[in-house]
């Protein structure tokens, strides 16, 4: 087998020699013509049940050949069988719940995780109960009718790990599913170390321009036929356009890694030795739970870190204000750096107990650190916790 650079170029791009094409071709078309109604009938059942491919794609909610060709090269990449791409991350996890809907009722899931997964789980809107655990009660929590297990590792925001190996053999028989958002392919494969399920914000690193909205799941094929079933009938389908920029983002998300991940080290480094920070959280400074996987289930530390300022919210907002070259954004994983301000928005549907348990504090900044020039990001960051430092005590307080 091919190394994983190799991959990522090569991946999903079957055939285009022989089409005498260099890039992969984008089909826009939302239906497709039907000259043998009994071929195009026999498609349509197909693809209904949750068939991979039909003779017929009939229309494009049900199937896309531009999409078909990411969702190959995303398998090869998660070595799974199958790979089935949503129009967002959410819409992925969505389509898992209600798949997993046939099998119990009941799902245990593994704090803290991205703000708005807690908001769906914790809702019930997806007509399951959603237990929210430590990951060594699981065990002890498994139920009849319990259908999934969900973890995120590295965990949205505090960048805690989660061991997989250690969950998987937890649930026992009931499959787990990792969002492996932060960690990309690049650092970590969990169906090797036993996970059923991979779910991918694509929106972030995969993707790694802030162009494309997508989510995408990893597995294999019994599992991919039902959501296959859901995306048919929600109407989830990721787009063309966006499946042919997700691929096209690929070849370089191994380069982007590696590069935003030295320059996250750098940066973890001098925040923890800077006086208006607290706390640093991130792998490579060995200050998150479980940082020890470093090396063994995560090939590295990642480019994510949260900090927590000494002067709470305000300080928060200040840094935040006062940034020039970093972005104050939400999402994560692109090109440039973005920081943003948990508490209020990430997370903001997650309840204030809740927050607290999970070390979400008004003080809290997440950091996604991109490709520029390390020097010129601390540049910004510094001058930025430098106006922190103008916030009047009573404010700070």
């Amino acid at each position: 087998m091919t190394r994983l650079e190799t991959r990522l170029v090569h991946a999903g791009r079957d055939g285009l020699r022989e089409a005498c094409v260099h890039a992969p071709p984008i089909d826009l078309s939302t239906t497709y013509p039907v000259a043998d109604l009994e071929a195009g009938t026999a498609s349509f059942d197909a693809l209904v049940a949750g068939e991979a491919s039909a003779a017929n794609p009939i229309y494009a909610r049900l199937h896309n050949p531009t999409v078909a060709r990411t969702e190959s090269a995303l398998a090869r990449l998660e070595g799974s069988e199958a790979c089935v791409a949503f129009g967002s991350g959410m819409a992925a996890l969505t389509a898992v719940l209600m798949a997993r809907r046939a099998h119990g009722g009941h799902v245990l899931v593994v704090r803290p995780l991205y703000g708005t997964s807690d908001h769906l789980l914790a809702s019930g809107l997806c007509g399951l109960e959603a237990e929210f655990v430590t990951a060594d009660r699981i065990a002890a929590s498994i139920r009849p009718d319990t259908a999934l297990v969900i973890v995120e590792t590295p965990a949205n925001p505090t960048v805690d790990l989660v061991d997989i190996r250690a969950v998987v053999a937890a649930a026992g028989s009931v499959p787990v599913l990792v969002d492996s958002t932060f960690a990309t392919p690049v650092l970590q494969n969990p169906l090797a170390l036993g996970a059923r399920y991979v779910l991918h914000s694509a929106t972030k690193f995969l993707g790694g321009h802030g162009d494309v909205i997508a989510g995408v799941v990893c597995c294999e094929d019994a599992l991919a036929q039902p959501l296959r079933t859901v995306r048919a009938a929600t109407g989830g389908l990721l787009h063309p356009l966006a499946a042919y920029l997700l691929h096209r983002g690929l070849p370089t998300l191994s380069l982007r890694v590696e590069r935003a991940q030295a320059n996250a080290q750098t940066l973890a480094e001098r925040l923890a030795a800077h006086p208006r920070v607290a706390r640093v959280f991130h792998p490579g400074l060995g200050t998150v739970r479980n940082a020890h996987l470093v090396g063994s289930q995560m090939a590295g530390p990642g480019s994510l870190m949260a900090f927590e300022l000494a002067g709470g919210h305000d300080a928060a907002a200040a840094v935040m204000r006062a940034v020039r070259l970093m972005t104050p954004a939400v999402s994560l994983g692109s090109v440039d750096t973005l920081i943003q301000h948990p508490s209020g928005l990430t997370h903001r549907v997650v309840g204030a107990a809740d927050k607290a348990a999970n070390g979400i504090t008004d003080g809290l900044l997440r950091l996604s650190v991109g490709i520029e020039h390390v020097d010129d990001l601390w540049s910004d960051l510094a001058q930025a916790l430098d106006a922190a430092a103008t916030v009047p005590a009573a404010q700070a307080a």
